[in-house]
C-alpha cells in the first residue's frame, strides 16, 4: 500500500497540476501570516484610538466613583492598609513597618498586591477597584511606589497616607524630574494623571535629598510634607540576627561560598518599566579566570527584568543569578564588594561601609534617557569602570584603592537619617503616640522572622461581569511610563 502511495506521489510531483497545488499552499501560509499581522495593526490602531477615551472614563469617573461611594461608611480607626503595586508579596520597603506592626499591635493588617503590568487590564482594574473600596474607611494607608491611581481622587481628611518609598537617596531622576524626558511621560500627562498626590508624608533617607523628592512629587517645601524620618527598610542592617541569618541562607543556597569573598553585581534595570532589560556587560568567565580562587560572583537583577542572562557551566562553581532565591538585604549583608551602576542600594550598602565600584558602560546614553540628581563622577564613592577588566583590575588592588573615608562621606551625606530607629520614628509619626499605646497588645505574638509574610488580609469584591482584555500592558492607563 505505501509503494503505491509513494508511486502516486511521484506521478503527482510530475504533473501540472501539482504545480498548481504547491502555489496554492504556499499563498494560503503567506496570505494566513499576513491576516495575523494586519489583525495585529488593527488591534493596536484600535486602542490607540480608544485608549485615551478609556483612560479618563476609568481615571476622571471609575476610579473616584468606586472610593466616593464606599468613603460614605465611617473611618476604622483600627484599619491599616499596605498597598504593593506591582509584586504578588509585600516588598522590603514594607516588610519591618509590617512585622512590627503584627507582632506588637492590634491594628486590623490588610494587604493589597495591585500586579501593575503583569495582569490582565480587566485583572488590574478589579484589584484596583477592590483596593479603593477598603481604603476608603481605613484611618492609615501606606505605599511604597508611585502610582495615578492614587492621583485621581480625593483622600479624606481623616486618613493617613505615607509614601514609604522603595529606595534610598537621590540618583537617577523621576516624576516631575523627568516631564519631557525620553523617560518620562509629557509634563501635561503628568499633570492630567498625577502619580504622587494625597500623601500626608513621604520619608526619606536624608535631609540632604528632600529637595529632590519635592521636586519630583510636586511637593513645596513648606508643607512639610516630605521628612527625613528615614527608611524602615535599612533597620534590619543594625540587627546583627539579620546579618547571620543572611549568611546562612547564602552558605546554604552557595556551599562553595564559604572561605571566599562575596561579590555582588546587582545593576538597575534599563528601557521603560514594562520591557525592562539588563545590561549584559559583566563577563563571569573573565572574572572566574581571574578572581574565582578568591570570591563568588553574585548576580541581582532588577526585579523588573523579567528576561535576564543565564550563568554558564564553566562558572557554576563561581557565579550564580539569586535574583530569585535570595533578598537584596541579605545581599547587601554578606557583599564584601558591591558593583552596580545607577542603583539607588549602594546608598544601602554605604551603611556597611565596604568597596563598592560602577561599572557604568552606558554612562552618557543613560543620563540622556533619564537624567541624575547630582554630578554622576562627584556623586561615586567609588571608581567608575567601563568594562570587566577595569572591574578585575580595581579588584585585584583593592588594598590599596578602597578610599573608606569617601564612602563614610557618602553615608553622612546621604543616609543620615537610617540609624537602626526609622520604623520608630515613622510610626509615630504616622499612628501617633496615643494611638500607638492603644494599641498596643499587652504580649506581643511570637517574634517574626524578618522577610516573611505571615498572612495576607486581601479585601476582595465582587468581581464585574465584563469583557476579558487581553492585553497585558498598560495596566494603569500609561504609556508603560510608570513610575520606576
Amino acid at each position: 500500500m505505501h509503494e503505491r502511495m509513494q508511486k502516486l506521489k511521484e506521478v503527482l510531483q510530475s504533473t501540472y497540476f501539482y504545480t498548481i497545488y504547491l502555489f496554492f499552499v504556499r499563498n494560503f501560509r503567506k496570505a494566513k501570516k499576513g491576516f495575523k499581522k494586519m489583525r495585529k495593526n488593527l488591534k493596536r490602531s484600535f486602542r490607540r484610538t480608544f485608549d485615551p477615551l478609556y483612560k479618563n472614563w476609568v481615571f476622571k469617573h471609575l476610579y473616584p466613583g468606586v472610593y466616593e461611594k464606599h468613603a460614605k461608611a465611617p473611618v476604622d480607626e483600627k484599619k491599616v492598609v499596605f498597598v504593593e503595586l506591582r509584586l504578588p508579596k509585600l516588598t522590603n520597603s514594607f516588610k519591618v513597618l509590617y512585622d512590627t506592626l503584627y507582632r506588637d499591635y492590634d491594628f486590623d493588617i490588610h494587604c493589597h498586591f495591585l500586579r501593575n503590568t503583569y495582569v490582565s487590564r480587566k485583572e488590574y482594574r478589579n484589584n484596583v477597584k477592590a483596593m479603593l473600596a477598603d481604603i476608603a474607611t481605613a484611618k492609615y494607608v501606606f505605599f511604597d511606589e508611585a502610582t495615578n491611581v492614587n492621583g485621581c481622587f480625593k483622600m479624606r481628611e481623616e486618613t493617613v497616607v505615607t509614601q514609604l518609598w522603595h529606595g534610598c537617596g537621590a540618583f537617577k531622576k523621576f516624576g516631575f524630574s523627568t516631564a519631557d524626558a525620553i523617560f518620562g511621560a509629557t509634563r501635561e500627562q503628568m499633570e492630567k494623571y498625577p502619580f504622587n498626590r494625597n500623601y500626608t508624608r513621604v520619608t526619606v533617607s536624608s535631609p540632604e535629598v528632600i529637595w529632590a523628592y519635592e521636586e519630583a512629587m510636586q511637593y513645596s517645601h513648606e508643607s512639610g510634607v516630605v521628612q527625613a524620618l528615614g527608611s524602615s527598610r535599612t533597620d534590619i542592617f543594625y540587627d546583627q540576627r539579620v546579618i547571620n541569618k543572611a549568611y546562612e541562607n547564602l552558605y546554604a543556597l552557595m556551599p562553595q561560598a564559604k572561605g571566599k569573598k562575596v561579590i555582588l553585581y546587582a545593576p538597575t534595570f534599563r528601557g521603560r518599566v514594562a520591557k525592562a532589560t539588563t545590561p549584559r556587560v559583566l563577563i563571569p568567565e573573565f572574572m572566574k579566570y581571574e578572581l574565582g580562587d578568591e570570591y563568588v560572583l553574585l548576580f541581582k537583577h532588577h526585579p523588573l527584568v523579567r528576561k535576564r542572562p543565564k550563568i554558564s557551566e564553566f562558572c557554576a562553581d563561581f557565579a550564580m543569578d539569586v535574583t530569585d532565591t535570595m533578598t537584596i538585604e541579605d545581599l547587601l549583608c554578606v557583599a564584601d564588594i558591591c558593583i552596580s551602576d545607577y542603583s539607588s542600594l549602594v546608598f544601602e550598602y554605604s551603611l556597611f561601609e565596604k568597596p563598592m565600584l560602577f561599572l557604568a558602560h552606558d554612562l552618557e546614553n543613560f543620563f540622556d534617557w533619564r537624567g541624575f540628581y547630582y554630578d554622576y563622577h562627584e556623586l561615586a564613592p567609588g571608581p567608575i569602570v567601563q568594562n570587566t577588566t577595569g572591574v578585575i583590575d580595581f579588584i585585584k588592588h583593592i588594598d590599596e584603592r578602597f578610599d573608606r573615608r569617601r564612602v563614610h562621606e557618602f553615608r553622612k551625606k546621604f543616609m543620615l537619617s537610617c540609624d537602626g530607629h526609622a520604623t520608630e520614628r515613622i510610626m509615630l509619626d504616622a499612628f501617633g503616640e496615643d494611638a500607638l499605646n492603644a494599641h498596643k497588645r499587652a504580649e506581643p505574638l511570637e517574634d517574626l522572622p524578618y522577610h516573611e509574610i505571615p498572612h495576607s488580609n486581601d479585601y476582595t469584591e465582587p468581581e464585574d461581569e465584563e469583557e476579558d482584555e487581553d492585553e497585558t500592558e498598560n495596566e494603569d492607563g500609561t504609556k508603560k511610563d510608570a513610575q520606576e
